[in-house]
């Protein structure tokens, strides 16, 4: 796992709109990037909830968020569409985001095991150094945690 004061590994997704993110892009801005396992599913949605409600706080204090998962851009879209999300969703389809970051892998879940995003969160400082990893996340208090550690 990363660890904080190491370099954010650089990375290029695209957006729901197509559009080619690339974290170098976003030196000299604090980034919020936000590991999750899927789409509209219940913890994602609360998680995701609790970032589009605080959005305002963020945007205020200049803090980019960036939320990942393996989904398509397609399922970004209605994802977005559904609850209003005014964040970027990046789409990590071949899961290189997630294995840069180390939270792709191994989970249980009732009794079974499968491959697939662990829930983390990076903050990124403006020199692209990690400041924080949050490990364990509680999606319906996390963005505000995510805030209070900026």
């Amino acid at each position: 796992m990363l660890k904080e004061g190491t370099a954010a590994p650089d990375f290029t997704a695209k957006n729901t709109k197509g559009e080619t993110v690339r974290l170098k892009d976003l030196r000299g801005q604090k980034v919020v990037l936000y590991f999750y396992p899927k789409d509209d599913t219940p913890g994602c949605t609360k998680e995701a909830c609790s970032f589009r409600d605080t959005f305002s706080a963020f945007k205020k204090r200049g803090i980019e968020v960036l939320g990942v998962s393996v989904d398509s851009e397609a399922s970004h879209q209605k994802f977005t569409a559904k609850y209003k999300l005014p964040f970027t969703l990046l789409t990590d389809t071949d899961h290189s985001i997630a294995d840069a970051y180390g939270t792709y892998g191994e989970k249980k879940f009732m009794g079974r095991t499968y491959l697939g995003v662990k829930r983390m969160t990076f903050l990124i400082d403006e020199k692209g150094k990690i400041k924080k990893v949050f490990a364990k996340v509680k999606p319906e208090e996390h963005a505000q945690e995510v805030l209070d550690a900026f």
